[in-house]
């Protein structure tokens, strides 16, 4: 290990443990009761590139509990502003240009000032306005010495932390998504992409990227002059209907990921301005894209849902879901029913989505499943969209215009699910079966006259079947062993039967006596088992 590791990993080890983190390096320290809180405040004490892997782990549900995620998406993506001259040698090694060369002008101060980058305006020497993204110096090399170190310590700790999924694992996916964002030609990539897949849509715009001016570490992109889509007095100042404008952005978000199979990952107010009558879409630092396989199964998932399909259901879960282990299938079933009488029996307008995926992370979770990266990124850019569109459009639903937008595409889905091939297969199947069904319930019907037909029964967990009949047995004759004591009891008193302790009957309050103590055990494991209960399903 350098020098410069070691003293970030002992500076790290230092502000972990002053937050009540020392159990990660020490399984005999208590864990800190404030953990989440203070979880966010050792992230801020580490600096950007701690900040950094925060919000982007703020965005895994499928990693960290809800606690833990409430508290990180509270890091503010800020940090000191670098200098400028330090910022400008950097665009100009990056570009291998002078700034003159191509900027009329460029402001010295930072108009944002975030963990990776600072973004500048500037004017070009052709007129045009843009923003220029630069990367911090040594920012990409501080994150991946950061994230090797936390890999070290998950490595050399005998502390068993609870996650999902395994740490290293876990750790290893933040680092991919640290290169993407890291990743400046990838963005400008992104937003041309994005661009391209909705210049005929007449609402949605995006900025354009001075292709002669990218790097790695330099993002130079079309200035927008507009202002946030929860501005509702901007909004209303300017003549524009809130209602419609935040139609066209769950539309716009529905095609994204139903269409085109890549949308914005993180359509937060910031990101998302209105100028000129568009909704724009700004900063492609964080995406999503879902190949054939998975959006042909999305696609499949809504079909099902509209369908009240529970058995296509659960086969599309299972078609994109990760397995962890064994797979109950009954229990799978049993979780969708549930989902579908809850969430499908009731008005839209009841239906929070945000709630609707919690449902859906604990069932696959409870199920030994894990969901792709992808789909994670999704559920979380739906999220985020829903809490704009309840600040612009209360009354607006964004699932009532997913189910309204999978209605009017219903064909195309169907169409675009069902191949050939499968359809001649399907077929051949239906006909095969068609022609043995006659034969299969003769010989049934002939082996039910003759007494010989069995049916078998498959019962799994058996021992922890019958170990609950045994405690349902023992409570209903405890129960029944409480009331004829009590009634005994109650008879021998009445009767006066001695002998007797100031006038009443000493073997009627023996009998009351034990009859209490049965009652209260049988009480109190009654309560322990509905604790524990209520635990696991927790």
């Amino acid at each position: 290990m350098t020098k410069q590791s070691s003293e970030r990993l002992k500076k790290i080890i230092k502000v972990f443990a002053s937050y009540g983190f020392g159990y990660i390096f020490d399984s005999k320290k208590a864990e800190d009761k404030k953990s989440p809180a203070n979880l966010r405040n050792a992230f801020e004490e580490l600096g950007p590139t701690f900040i950094k892997l925060g919000q982007i782990m703020s965005t895994r549900p499928d990693i960290l509990p809800k606690e833990y995620i409430d508290e990180l998406v509270k890091l503010q993506d800020s940090a000191p502003q670098e200098d400028f001259t330090i910022m400008k040698s950097v665009l100009e090694n990056s570009l291998k240009i002078s700034l003159e060369e191509y900027f009329k002008y460029i402001d010295k101060f930072p108009i944002a000032s975030a963990s990776i980058a600072q973004v500048y305006k500037g004017v070009l020497k052709d007129g045009r306005n843009v923003v220029v993204k630069i990367q911090r110096p040594n920012i990409y090399e501080e994150i991946h010495l950061d994230i090797a170190i936390i890999m070290r310590i998950f490595k050399l700790t005998k502390t068993k932390i609870k996650l999902p999924i395994d740490p290293i694992e876990a750790l290893q996916e933040i680092k991919i998504t640290a290169e993407e964002e890291l990743d400046f030609i990838l963005e400008g990539k992104n937003v041309e992409k994005f661009r391209n897949n909705n210049k005929n849509v007449i609402s949605i715009y995006t900025p354009y990227v001075v292709k002669g001016l990218l790097s790695n570490k330099v993002l130079v992109l079309e200035k927008i002059d507009g202002f946030k889509i929860n501005d509702l007095k901007q909004i209303k100042n300017n003549g524009y209907n809130h209602k419609d404008i935040a139609k066209k952005l769950a539309l716009s978000y529905c095609k994204q990921i139903f269409k085109d199979g890549f949308f914005h990952g993180d359509p937060h107010p910031g990101n998302l301005l209105i100028s000129c009558g568009k909704i724009c879409f700004i900063d492609f630092g964080i995406v999503g894209q879902l190949n054939e396989g998975t959006k042909k199964n999305l696609n499949s998932m809504m079909l099902a849902i509209a369908t009240r399909d529970k058995e296509k259901l659960i086969e599309c879960i299972l078609a994109v879901s990760i397995k962890k282990g064994k797979v109950n299938r009954m229990h799978l079933y049993d979780g969708v029913s549930y989902m579908f009488d809850t969430y499908l029996t009731t008005s839209i307008k009841n239906i929070k989505i945000s709630v609707l995926v919690q449902e859906i992370f604990h069932l696959t979770r409870e199920n030994n499943l894990q969901l792709p990266r992808e789909l994670v990124s999704l559920i979380r850019g739906i999220i985020i969209l829903e809490g704009v569109i309840v600040e612009i459009d209360p009354e607006l639903e964004i699932i009532d215009v997913i189910v309204s937008f999978i209605k009017e595409k219903n064909k195309d889905i169907i169409f675009d699910t069902l191949t050939s091939e499968e359809l001649l297969v399907s077929l051949y199947s239906f006909g095969r079966d068609g022609i043995r069904i006659p034969s299969k319930m003769l010989e049934l019907l002939t082996k039910m006259s003759l007494g010989e037909s069995k049916f078998q029964f498959v019962v799994e967990d058996k021992e922890y079947i019958f170990q609950e009949l045994n405690k349902m047995i023992n409570r209903i004759i405890t129960g029944l062993l409480v009331a004829a004591l009590i009634i005994g009891s109650s008879l021998v008193i009445s009767k006066n039967v001695g002998p007797k302790y100031n006038g009443v009957s000493l073997i009627g309050i023996v009998g009351y006596s034990i009859s209490i103590i049965f009652a209260l055990i049988l009480l109190i494991n009654m309560i322990k088992y509905w604790y524990f209960n209520i635990k696991n399903k927790k």
